[in-house]
């Protein structure tokens, strides 16, 4: 905690609720990226569905004590992988202190996630306009971590139809919102082409949230 603590002039706010932690995941940027592999190699990336049956366009997979999925069931936290019926891998030690630091700088004290859902996004892959309301408390905030080739996120109002604010997020960047800004719409933009040091091809987001 230390650590993220001295850090200085990183934070802008994005709106009431929500702000920006420009390069922020920077300074543990190897552990995160030694423990992504540890977990990635016992719960695989895959491409979840629909409940209509089409594919998301970003690879996903989870690690905590519950994961997101997305099958013809619909949207919902599970605490065993489909893939496996096994628990999903233990939330590194990386991603909660991370997680953690970045929430309390917001000013959300006490912030404890339970799950981490990892997204990778290949050249022409994006994110839709959607909620994170799949959580059973929605006064906890969404950690969203940036790795690799800088993408578009799009923020915008509690209607999807409402205007969206733009911005770039590259790599080690730190997304937190909560509180009135909880429900907003959110998404990224088709990732361009191109290439980084640490994730070769693909941006990683890692999303931290409290979701049972």
């Amino acid at each position: 905690m230390d650590l993220f603590a001295a850090q200085q002039d990183f934070k802008q706010e994005i709106g009431r609720g929500a702000y920006l932690l420009s390069g922020y995941a920077l300074i543990c940027e190897q552990a995160l990226l030694a423990d992504l592999g540890l977990v990635l190699s016992q719960a695989p990336l895959r491409h979840m569905r629909t409940k209509s049956g089409l594919a998301l366009s970003a690879a996903m997979t989870n690690c905590g004590s519950l994961g997101w999925v997305s099958d013809h069931h619909g949207y919902r936290y599970t605490r065993l992988d489909p893939s496996t019926q096994q628990p999903w891998p233990m939330m590194p030690a990386s991603f909660l202190k991370l997680a953690q630091a970045a929430a309390e700088v917001a000013g959300y004290v006490d912030f404890v996630p339970d799950a981490a859902l990892i997204n990778r996004y290949a050249v022409g892959a994006s994110m839709g306009l959607h909620q994170d309301k799949d959580e059973q408390d929605l006064t906890q905030p969404i950690v969203s971590v940036s790795l690799g080739i800088a993408a578009t996120f799009q923020f915008g109002g509690l209607r999807r139809t409402d205007k969206v604010f733009k911005l770039q997020l590259s790599h080690g960047d730190v997304v937190v919102w909560g509180g009135d800004a909880r429900l907003k719409f959110h998404g990224i933009l088709p990732l361009p082409a191109g290439e980084h040091p640490a994730t070769g091809n693909y941006r990683i987001n890692l999303t931290l949230r409290k979701a049972g």
